[in-house]
C-alpha cells in the first residue's frame, strides 16, 4: 500500500508560479513510475509529467518549457514546478505511483486544485 499526499495547489494569476508536492509513504526508490496527472472539468485525466521506470522524465507537450518534475529521495517526495501558468492549466492535479511487485499496483493521491485566473 502506498499513500500519496499532495500539497501546493491554489489560486494564481496567469503568468504566475506554483510548486506542487507529492509525499509518498513508500520509499520512492522502490516505485517504478511516479508522476502528475490533471483533470479539468468535463475533460479526461491527462498525463502532465512523470518519471519513467528507467529514471528519465516525460512532460506533456502542453507544459514543456513551463513545468518541471523533480524528486527528493531523502524526503520521498516528487515535485511539480509550474511556471508561466495559463488559465488552461486550471485543473485538479493528481499524483500517481506505480509499483510492480509480482503484480502491477497503481496508486493515486487525493488531488489538489490549481486555478489560474486570467
Amino acid at each position: 500500500q502506498v499513500q500519496l499526499v499532495e500539497s501546493g495547489g491554489g489560486l494564481v494569476q496567469a503568468g504566475g508560479s506554483l510548486r506542487l508536492s507529492c509525499a509518498s509513504s513508500r520509499n520512492i526508490f522502490t516505485i517504478n513510475t511516479m508522476g502528475w496527472y490533471r483533470q479539468a472539468p468535463d475533460k479526461q485525466r491527462e498525463l502532465v509529467a512523470a518519471f519513467t521506470s528507467n529514471g528519465s522524465t516525460i512532460h506533456a507537450d502542453s507544459v514543456k518549457g513551463r513545468f518541471t518534475i523533480s524528486r527528493d529521495y531523502a524526503k520521498n517526495t516528487v515535485y511539480l514546478q509550474m511556471n508561466s501558468l495559463k488559465p488552461e492549466d486550471t485543473a485538479v492535479y493528481y499524483c500517481n505511483a506505480e509499483v510492480v511487485v509480482k503484480h502491477r499496483y497503481e496508486y493515486w493521491g487525493q488531488g489538489t486544485q490549481v486555478t489560474v485566473s486570467s
